[in-house]
C-alpha cells in the first residue's frame, strides 16, 4: 500500500496542480491580476488622464482658433484714403479679380461711378459688400499703417508735386515787392514856395490831366493879372458889381474856379496852385491854352 500510495501520488498531484494551474491561469489567476491591475490602477490613472483630455480637446481648440482667423480674412476691410482709387487698392492689396472684382463687391457703397471714391470708405477687400464709414478704436500699428497710407496718397498727389515749380516765381515776386518800396521809397518832389515853386507845381498837376500850358505863358498871365500877389483880389470891376470878384493869381471868380477845379489841388480860392491850374484848365476850354491868352480873359 506504501508503494501503492507513493507512485499514485506523484501521478494526481501533477494533475490536480496543472488543473489548479489551468483553472489558476485561466479563471483565478486572470481575475484577480485585472482586478489588481485596476484597482492599482485607478489612484495612477489620474495624472494620465489630463494629456489624454489635452490631445482630446486640442484638436477643438485649433479649430476654434482657426474660424476667427478665416472670418478676419473673409472680412478684411480698406478704409479709403486721399488720393485712391480702386486700381491702386486692388494692386497693393492683391485682391483677385483686380479693380473690377473690388468695384463688384463694393459697389452698393462705391455708387455707380468708379472713380469716384471718398476718403473714409470702408471698402471690403474679399467676401460681402462694403460698408459705411466706420471709425474704430486703432492700435498703433494700424494706425501707423493708415499714417503710411496717407504718406503714399499725397505722394501720389502730383498736382501738390508739380506746383513746386512756382517757388521761383514767389521768390521773384518776394524779390519784386522788395524792390518796390525801393522805387517807391524816392523823395517826393518839393517846390519851392514862391511863384517858381507854384508854377511848377502846377504844371506838373496839369501834366497828370493832360491840360496844356507852359511856363511862360503861366508866367506872363500872372504878372499881368495879379502882379505874382496870391491874395489879389479886384473890387471893382464887373465880376465885383454882381457879387464875385476875381482872386489869386490869375483872378479867377468864384463860380469858374468851382467849374473847372483840378482834383488833387486846395479848393481855396486863394491857394496859389489851386488858383493857377483851374486857370489854365479853364483857358484850355476856352481858348485851347493858357499861352493863347494875352489879356483879360
Amino acid at each position: 500500500m506504501p508503494a501503492h500510495g507513493k507512485h499514485r501520488r506523484p501521478k494526481r498531484r501533477p494533475l490536480t496542480r496543472g488543473i489548479a494551474l489551468a483553472s489558476t491561469g485561466g479563471a483565478a489567476l486572470a481575475l484577480p491580476l485585472v482586478a489588481t491591475a485596476t484597482a492599482h490602477a485607478t489612484p495612477q490613472a489620474a495624472p494620465a488622464a489630463a494629456p489624454v483630455e489635452k490631445t482630446v480637446f486640442s484638436a477643438p481648440a485649433k479649430i476654434a482658433e482657426s474660424i476667427p482667423a478665416a472670418q478676419n480674412s473673409a472680412a478684411k476691410t480698406y478704409k479709403v484714403v486721399r488720393g485712391d482709387s480702386l486700381s491702386v487698392i486692388a494692386h497693393e492689396q492683391d485682391v483677385q479679380g483686380g479693380w473690377k472684382a473690388l468695384y463688384r463687391a463694393n459697389r452698393s457703397a462705391v455708387g455707380d461711378n468708379p472713380s469716384l471714391i471718398h476718403p473714409g470708405l470702408e471698402l471690403t477687400l474679399s467676401g460681402n459688400s462694403a460698408t459705411a464709414p466706420k471709425q474704430p478704436k486703432q492700435s498703433k500699428s494700424s494706425a501707423r499703417s493708415d499714417a503710411d497710407r496717407a504718406d503714399r496718397s499725397q505722394q501720389r498727389s502730383a498736382a501738390p508735386a508739380k506746383a513746386a515749380p512756382a517757388k521761383p516765381a514767389a521768390a521773384a515776386s518776394a524779390k519784386a515787392a522788395a524792390a518796390a518800396p525801393k522805387t517807391q521809397a524816392a523823395p517826393a518832389k518839393s517846390y519851392a514856395d514862391n511863384l517858381d515853386g507854384w508854377i511848377r507845381e502846377s504844371l506838373d498837376v496839369m501834366a497828370r490831366y493832360g491840360i496844356p500850358g507852359s511856363y511862360e505863358g503861366i508866367h506872363r498871365n500872372i504878372m499881368r493879372e495879379s502882379s505874382g500877389n496870391p491874395q489879389a483880389i479886384n473890387l471893382w470891376d464887373s465880376n465885383a458889381v454882381k457879387g464875385t470878384p476875381s482872386k489869386g493869381l490869375l483872378q479867377v471868380i468864384e463860380p469858374t474856379f468851382l467849374a473847372y477845379h483840378v482834383p488833387g489841388t486846395s479848393m481855396d480860392l486863394f491857394d496859389p496852385v489851386a488858383n493857377i491850374t483851374a486857370a489854365c484848365n479853364y483857358a484850355a476850354d476856352r481858348y485851347g491854352s493858357i499861352d493863347n491868352v494875352n489879356g483879360a480873359y
